[in-house]
């Protein structure tokens, strides 16, 4: 029989040795550690990853801080209480906060009964779980190998090969096996973060079947563009990943295009649809008509920006290469792009050497990052052309989508005199749109918005929607980021891109945050979420009566403060510091908590760590887009959040689009996540009246 590993904390090392006699008279040998701080225990259960905690105390809140410990690290590992006095009003206590029992060391026997049931538990539960376990790795190892047989396969163990499948083999061009090399040689520098973070998260059986986009390295030095699953399974009895790879066309790294269909259906808005999730660019007709459907159904949120992407100096290309292999070039360069986008963005051949593409980001600065990206991305991509190594650049035209214009013509006309502008200025840049009449048509568009705003605020005609936050740790924390939507007087839904802005220039925010707060502290007494995250502008942060105005709300809305947390912008917090050095200090005193969103964007975020008391702070999204394929940027994030967690605050990414970069934050140490990866803004969950 195995020896039972066991934590006593106590004060004395005396209790030790009175267990340990107590299991060996049981036939139980045990090898109990003695910690005799508190402090202690979270690394000691790390560490020895115990079957038993037994706390030697009297005292209910040392109790509570020790099953807090535990909770956090090992939530099934089962608690004793050690008192000097026991009855069943102590037991009851005891059990009440989540101790399996509360025994003293006088009375051995019942000590010894009550060890031995718990261990044997311990033990029956631990069974179970794997038993269950076990057989969901071999269902899940079954489906996938029946259902992927023809794919490409390569299990991984502590970050090595240990078998291929001959279709692996294949797809990467290589004759010998490649079992025993570590499986990072096999893949672009790029891709070795997501792929690190995937594979952890999977050995931990947390990695849900999100597709991984990667970039192979094949034995002709070329590079591979796929998009890999990850499940768990089992190689010799031991734990390994399965990196299945779907059959991929190596002349263009795009996913095999389905069997062609015949008549109407080929030409189907499905069809193209489904082109689109198979990452191939449309062609001119099927591209004008997707992009015409998706102006004509409202945003997501976020905003909306149409890009015109030429090739620059095409013709002295073709003169290199000539014109039958200059249409390699294009293809790499569409490439390029489709790998630059998200799922759900349209992209396709405009004609000649020009691309579209329908971006929905964030904001502005998501769309000129994105650009940025994609510029180096072209200009830095070597292109094997029969015997030569070409390189291209090209020329970037934005467009922004105004909220509710629809007009397609006139969005494509715009984005085409940006890239002609670009392109006389030398090419390799982006330009985007600015329009002449801008302040004239801000003015006209604030005359109605502001109007508009002032009846919906007399009228409460605002409702509440959530964007819930998840955690890379598995639970359900249970928090939301509570966003704005406006109702027009025809009961139709306004998305705050097309008011806020507005309202920001016209004094009128400090009025729509505390509409939204107190909305929030109703909907939080009566549903008692874990944590709504509220906004507020640097309006309400100048605003010396907000904290009396909350308040007011406090005590009449009879809500728990602590479920609240208001959230600034890290550029307002360092804008006016001594007014949020003030304004935190008063929502703690209080106990609401706080953040600092858009955090990483500004000048000296470490600093503001030091100078404000904040429970969590949100890393930009700008950030986090460009985290995937940029080292520099995993650094400084990880940075971010090794400052953030040596002061106690949790960590948020901000704006998650995709599996690659959910799986870098995981490996990164981000605690939670928000965006569209884990669910749209848009879904409406939560109404609050007031």
């Amino acid at each position: 029989m195995s020896t039972v590993p066991l934590i006593v904390l106590s004060a004395s090392r005396e209790p030790v040795e009175i267990i340990n006699s107590v299991l060996r008279q049981a036939g139980r040998p045990s090898h109990c550690t003695w910690i005799s701080s508190l402090r202690d225990l979270a690394d000691g259960i790390a560490q020895l990853n115990p079957e038993a905690v037994l706390h030697v105390t009297d005292d209910p809140q040392e109790l509570q801080l020790a099953l807090r410990a535990r909770a956090r690290l090992a939530a099934t590992v089962p608690v004793l209480q050690i008192v000097s006095q026991v009855d069943e009003t102590r037991i009851a206590i005891a059990m009440a906060q989540g101790a399996r029992d509360a025994v003293t060391l006088e009375n051995t026997a019942r000590l010894q009964a009550v060890l031995l049931r718990e261990l044997s538990a311990f033990h029956t539960a631990r069974l179970l779980e794997s038993a269950q376990k076990a057989a969901q790795d071999a269902r899940n190892q079954l489906e996938t190998v029946l259902r992927r047989s023809n794919d490409a396969i390569v299990l991984v163990q502590e970050g090595i090969v240990t078998e291929a499948n001959p279709a692996w083999l294949e797809l990467f061009g290589m004759e010998d096996g490649i079992a025993g090399q570590p499986v990072m040689d096999l893949f672009d520098e790029s891709s070795h973060a997501a792929l690190r973070g995937a594979l952890a998260a999977c050995l931990q059986d947390r990695w849900e079947d999100h597709p991984l986009r990667l970039k192979g390295l094949l034995s002709d030095g070329s590079v591979l563009s796929i998009e890999a699953t990850l499940a768990l399974g089992q190689f010799e009895g031991e734990p390994c990943v399965r990196l299945v790879a779907p059959v991929t066309s190596r002349s263009t790294g795009l996913s095999a295009a389905p069997a062609a269909q015949t008549g109407a259906a080929a030409a189907s808005p499905a069809a193209s649809a489904a082109a689109e999730l198979h990452g191939q660019l449309l062609q001119r007709g099927p591209l004008l008509a997707a992009l015409a459907a998706r102006l004509a159904t409202p945003s997501a949120g976020g905003m909306r920006a149409l890009a015109l992407i030429r090739i620059d100096k095409f013709a002295a290309l073709e003169r290199v290469v000539g014109v039958t292999a200059s249409e390699q070039v294009l293809a790499d360069v569409s490439r390029l792009v489709r790998e630059s986008l998200y799922p759900r963005e349209i992209a396709g051949r405009f004609g000649g050497v020009r691309l579209l593409a329908l971006l929905e980001r964030g904001n502005e600065q998501d769309v000129n990052a994105w650009a940025e990206r994609l510029l180096a991305s072209v200009s830095q991509h070597v292109m094997r052309v029969r015997d030569k190594s070409v390189c291209a650049t090209c020329t970037i035209g934005i467009s922004i989508v105004s909220p509710g214009d629809a007009r397609l013509d006139a969005v494509i006309a715009d984005a085409l005199e940006c890239a002609r502008r670009g392109a006389t200025r030398g090419g390799n840049q982006s330009v985007t749109s600015d329009r002449a009449d801008h302040d004239s048509r801000v003015m006209s568009y604030d005359r109605v918005w502001v109007k508009h705003i002032k009846a919906a605020l007399m009228e409460n005609r605002f409702r509440l929607v959530q964007q819930p936050i998840a955690s890379l740790q598995g639970e359900d924390p249970g928090m939301f980021d509570v966003l704005v939507r406006m109702v027009d007087a025809n009961g139709k839904e306004v998305l705050p891109s097309e008011f806020m802005a507005a309202a920001g220039r016209n004094d009128l925010m400090k009025n729509i945050d505390r509409w939204v707060a107190g909305a929030s502290l109703s909907f939080a007494a009566q549903k008692k979420p874990a944590c709504l995250f509220v906004r507020l502008s640097k309006d309400s942060l100048r605003d010396s009566a907000f904290i009396d105005w909350l308040d007011l709300q406090l005590h009449g809305n009879r809500a728990e403060a602590q479920r609240l947390c208001f959230q600034l912008s890290e550029e307002s917090a360092a804008s006016y510091l001594p007014q949020t050095r003030s304004l935190t200090a008063a929502l703690r005193e209080r106990g609401v908590r706080c953040a600092l969103a858009s955090f990483g964007a500004g000048r000296d975020s470490a600093g503001l760590l030091e100078t404000l008391p904040l429970d969590f702070i949100k890393i930009d999204g700008t950030l986090i887009q460009q985290l995937a394929g940029d080292r520099e940027v995993q650094q400084r994030v990880r940075l971010l959040v090794e400052a953030a967690r040596k002061r106690g605050i949790h960590t948020i990414a901000e704006r998650v689009e995709d599996a690659n970069t959910m799986a870098v934050l995981w490996q990164i140490g981000v605690q939670y996540i928000q965006g569209y990866f884990v669910n749209e803004p848009e879904e409406v969950v939560l109404h609050a009246e007031r």
